[in-house]
């Protein structure tokens, strides 16, 4: 997936709560300190809940868990990978290897390979072994993290989630279209429906009267076949599902407004749309109806997929 970056004016921010976001974000910031640059990247893509994971330079190690807590704050959701780095730093040197204790173990080795007389290691067997032996490798010194230089790395993380929120941001106004979109599609076609229901109660009178009147020599009693179709025709009445998924439509576009954080929520209501479309399906006996509501459910399929996105 290609990222990119998205800046939003600050008196947008002030907004950003009364809107749904993606989870899938991208944010990088830096700064220079101290004759180094430091570097921090997060990344953010779908998840169920907030599964973060966390690289951080050797200076900042002692800082990681303020770094997982603030980034945990701020992003609540999805599978996050946060990186806190440091180019050209010259605070970390290069291990260095005591030549001294390096040329004892060689000699030593030396000595007993005459005494026992056991064959004495290639080259560069030989240097392989003894550079994992004690105290040959030096500790590398390390300059301790300053308060100065944790407040700009910091600083520095906290602007690169500031990116990722903004990049959020406007991926939730595009998924917000989409959906206002799928939503009209389906509210359409519902309406689109209604006209079928007046003919399909005809059809059915007409089918069940001349289904009777093609029985020779039957009698019925007018009266009890009224009642009979009435209550058939009631038990194929679809009002109460219509009536159900306007409600659910209109507090799909109700939850999008309440702001972000409603992913679940969403996922939800997208879900008891569909058990009144296909309750709508089981009871339509004409292949209009049952035409108009494949192409429902074809819409709500393209919500419920974008709505696993929404934060």
């Amino acid at each position: 997936m290609c990222f990119a970056l998205f800046y939003v004016p600050l008196h947008a921010k002030l907004v950003i709560r009364n809107m749904i976001q993606s989870m899938t974000g991208y944010g990088k910031a830096s700064a220079e300190f101290g004759g180094k640059k430091i570097i921090a990247e997060i990344k953010s893509l779908n998840s169920k809940a907030l599964d973060l994971s966390a690289r951080v330079a050797p200076v900042y190690r002692e800082k990681e868990m303020e770094v997982r807590q603030t980034v945990a704050a701020r992003l609540e959701r999805g599978k996050v990978e946060v990186n806190l780095w440091i180019e050209n730093d010259e605070a970390v040197k290069v291990q260095p290897i005591n030549q001294g204790v390096f040329a004892a173990y060689v000699e030593q080795l030396r000595q007993l390979s005459e005494s026992q007389g056991i064959v004495m290691p290639t080259d560069g067997h030989l240097m392989q072994m003894v550079l994992r032996l004690p105290d040959v490798m030096s500790k590398a010194e390390t300059a301790e993290l300053t308060d100065e230089e944790w407040q700009v790395a910091s600083g520095v993380l906290t602007e690169a989630i500031d990116r990722l929120v903004e990049f959020r941001v406007q991926e939730g106004a595009a998924l917000a279209r989409k959906f206002e979109e799928k939503l009209a599609n389906i509210e359409s076609l519902l309406k689109s429906i209604e006209p079928f229901e007046t003919e399909r109660v005809e059809r059915i009178r007409a089918r069940i009267t001349e289904g009777l009147a093609a029985i020779p020599n039957v009698q019925y009693d007018s009266n009890r076949l009224e009642q009979e179709m009435i209550y058939y025709i009631e038990k194929l009445d679809i009002s109460e599902e219509k009536q159900r998924l306007a409600n659910h439509l209109a507090y799909f576009r109700k939850t999008m407004a309440d702001g972000h954080g409603q992913g679940k929520k969403l996922g939800f209501i997208a879900q008891e749309m569909g058990r009144e479309i296909n309750t709508t399906g089981s009871k339509s006996n004409l292949a209009e109806m049952q035409n108009i509501v494949v192409r429902m459910k074809d819409e709500l399929e393209q919500i419920k997929e974008q709505v696993l996105n929404v934060m």
